[in-house]
């Protein structure tokens, strides 16, 4: 048995434990990991990856969970990578002549979604989309805007979304353990997310939990992927550093900034989930299965939290409020001695 955690880490975990407690938890367990300037704070697990649908399995730290629309992260970033190699322009029209800033900004014009699994097929599905009037001029926060997004990633660079991500992000950074539709050889690592009786597939575990992406074959450029806490770790030092992680460069210190601070996929400080720790910034993205992460280059912090807060329902943990506390903590933990800290 390990020993109890001290310091920063024993407060992240106090926070976060206070919302499995009582009647109706906020979710059966976590991952978390926080880091400044590259040490490692905290990297703790709590709870159950699965406590329904069957024998329960115990978090733990390589746990991999569905990350849902952290996803756009990683599909922003390779927009970005693209952009910088001149594959196109972010400030030019990609898709029925709306730019690719704005499909990455959220002000397309686009909806934020529609059901796409009364579609026969992927071509059905992607039709139904570019059919949808365009209400320009407003921020919209849009899953489509990140599927039309994925798609012109494939048409501009001639592969897949799947390989681009790999190819462009998680090959180089070296994470191993991030991707789409993850293989029998780590089944036993994923995190459950719902009980979903209804479409007939039982407790979701290792196939993706949002159903637009489901319909898309799991991969898609609003979610769809698969991580773990250390590897989300290494993408935020990578956003740190300025597109660099240790000798490996995936991406340029100008585009990375431009990348954060015009919220280009990462969106800049909302205060709703990052509690203490928002700042001008700081940036990241939340994901509906209960995945966060935040990435603030001035102050050098990193705070990943992951937990499966959909499991076995959506309906528990829907504020928040477990991301502002943790991050409270974490801001709490850092912040300096003294009267005028």
């Amino acid at each position: 048995m390990s020993a109890p955690p001290t310091g920063v880490a024993a407060g992240l975990v106090s926070a976060a434990e206070a919302f499995m407690a009582g009647p109706e938890p906020s979710y059966p367990g976590f991952v978390l990991l926080a880091a400044r300037r590259g040490a490692v704070l905290a990297h703790e697990a709590r709870g159950w990856a699965v406590s329904h649908g069957g024998a329960r399995v115990p978090m733990a730290r390589d746990t991999v969970f569905d990350i849902a629309s952290l996803s756009k992260l990683f599909t922003a970033t390779v927009a970005v990578c693209l952009a910088e190699r001149g594959a196109f322009a972010l400030d030019e029209p990609v898709w029925r002549g709306v730019t690719a800033k704005a499909l990455l900004t959220h002000t397309s014009g686009l909806p934020a979604v529609i059901d796409l699994g009364p579609y026969p097929d992927d071509a059905a599905r992607l039709a139904a989309i570019d059919a949808l009037p365009l209400t320009p001029g407003r921020r919209v926060y849009s899953d489509l805007g990140f599927i039309v997004l994925g798609t012109v990633l494939e048409r501009v660079a001639g592969r897949p979304l799947d390989a681009l991500v790999a190819e462009l992000v998680t090959g180089p950074l070296g994470m191993t353990d991030t991707g789409y539709r993850p293989g029998p050889a780590v089944h036993h690592r994923v995190a459950a997310t719902e009980d979903q009786p209804w479409t007939g597939r039982g407790v979701v575990r290792g196939t993706v939990h949002d159903e637009n992406a489901y319909h898309l074959g799991g991969v898609a450029g609003h979610a769809g992927l698969f991580s773990t806490a250390r590897d989300l770790a290494v993408l935020a030092g990578t956003v740190l550093d300025g597109g660099w992680y240790g000798p490996v460069r995936i991406l340029g210190e100008a585009w990375t900034r431009r990348m954060t601070r015009e919220g280009l996929g990462w969106q800049p400080g909302p205060r709703d989930w990052m509690g203490a720790l928002a700042s001008p910034a700081a940036s990241g993205h939340t994901g509906f299965t209960g995945t966060s992460l935040l990435v603030d280059p001035v102050t050098g912090v990193v705070l990943v939290l992951l937990t499966n807060r959909v499991h076995p329902t959506r309906a528990r943990g829907r504020d928040g409020a477990y991301r502002r506390a943790v991050a409270d903590a974490l801001a709490a933990a850092l912040a300096p001695a003294g009267p005028e800290g």
